[in-house]
């Protein structure tokens, strides 16, 4: 049986490497399903055992976030965001800036991948109005998302799973990895703009339509975010927290509850349960364990800077972020804070190296290519390689400063 659930295992997470199986057309999510179905239908993994398996802590959280972010797309917030950033009397540099600014501002208390969907398409025609090209705009908005969302405890869905797999303190984490994020988004700015100076030019394209805000939508979901703030202060747990704003966001005159359920994204959901399930199976083989006392015993734990650094890198742009993080957690569920605080920012500052390195880079790609702006591997990776070296060695500085990831 194990060696039915090494098979499984790394034909998911080949999966999630290539996007695909050759020659079906699952995506990551019916791969992780898949996975997981075939586990238990070979008896590998009780349906007990799978139900216990998922975390549903996690999901809930994520579920809850979805909905609340829902509601601010619904409302037009975004739209207006990018229309501002697009009509405002200032030069390339400065328009640079308040993308870098907005888009991290938003992303650390919203679903970055959320952000990025509504921004994309609207920042595309705006810049093209203006005779600008959208490209250096559109890499500092995927890299901003990534670097503002690092943040906080829900900025991204791996930081959602670690801060409920570890029990983290929702304050305590943004004081922990706020600064080194802060830091991300002014290379993120330095780095386009160094790469692309005195590039900024195209030709004048369409215009951008007039955004149309709900405000009275818009003070509801802005009152419910300060409130799942001030929830997050008490002692009522993170989940619960998040599932009673989420159930007031489902109170609304003007939207039926299946038109908000319409917006979450169920497949990243699914994805979730299908993973949690795959990752505990290889857990329990006790391969991973043997692996990480091998690498110890040759002076390589887990918790070198080094090791970790790489491991966030390699895991990032090949599987994911999100899986390679759940992997990591199942592989070493005594992780203290420090290093999960360091296992967050890392693995998502590490997704900005390639285009594929995080969700949030794909769909700003496949959004703006559907408004006929082409962003390149190449063209990514010319600003992702050098803003991602220097952002993860300053996020290194930081956590072996205040000993959160001391060097051996």
């Amino acid at each position: 049986m194990t060696l039915l659930v090494v098979i499984v295992f790394v034909a998911v997470y080949a999966g999630m490497a290539l996007g695909r199986w050759p020659g079906l057309g699952l995506d990551r999510t019916g791969i992780a399903l898949i996975g997981g179905m075939g586990l238990g239908l070979a008896g590998a993994v009780t349906p007990a055992a799978a139900l216990e398996a998922i975390d549903f802590p996690t999901l809930f959280v994520l579920f809850g976030l979805m909905i609340l972010s829902a509601r601010f797309a619904e409302s037009g917030f975004y739209d207006w965001c990018v229309a501002r950033i697009a009509a405002a009397r200032a030069g390339p540099v400065a328009l640079l800036a308040l993308t870098v600014a907005v888009t991290g501002l938003l992303s650390a208390v919203l679903s970055n991948d959320v952000v990025v969907f509504a921004m994309t398409p609207l920042l595309c025609l705006g810049l093209g109005a203006r005779g600008l090209d959208p490209r250096p705009f559109l890499i500092a908005l995927a890299g901003a998302a990534n670097a503002g969302s690092a943040a906080t405890m829900i900025g991204n869905p791996q930081n959602i799973l670690i801060g409920q797999t570890g029990r983290l303190d929702f304050f305590d984490f943004l004081l922990a990895c706020g600064p080194p994020a802060v830091l991300s988004l002014v290379v993120v700015h330095v780095t386009v703009l160094l790469v692309w100076r005195g590039r900024w030019s195209a030709p004048v394209q369409g215009g951008l339509p007039t955004p149309r805000v709900d405000r009275l939508e818009l003070a509801w979901a802005g009152l419910a975010t300060l409130a799942l703030l001030a929830l997050f202060a008490s002692p009522l747990p993170q989940a619960e927290s998040v599932l009673i704003i989420g159930g007031l966001m489902l109170l609304s005159r003007n939207l039926a509850t299946r038109a908000i359920l319409g917006l979450v994204d169920w497949s990243l959901l699914v994805l979730f349960a299908g993973l949690f399930v795959v990752t505990a199976a290889f857990s329990q083989t006790g391969l991973p364990a043997a692996g990480l006392a091998w690498l110890a015993g040759h002076g390589l734990p887990v918790a070198d800077p080094a090791v970790l650094t790489t491991l966030a890198l390699a895991g990032s742009n090949t599987v994911g972020n999100v899986p390679a993080v759940m992997l990591f957690l199942k592989i070493v569920p005594d992780a203290g804070p420090g290093l999960l605080y360091s296992l967050a920012l890392l693995s998502t500052l590490a997704g900005n190296l390639l285009l594929v390195g995080s969700l949030a880079n794909i769909i700003v790609a496949e959004r703006a290519a559907a408004v006929g702006v082409r962003l390149t591997f190449r063209t990514h990776a010319a600003c992702g390689v050098p803003m991602t070296i220097a952002s993860m060695a300053l996020a290194l500085l930081w956590l072996t400063g205040l000993g959160y990831l001391p060097w051996k």
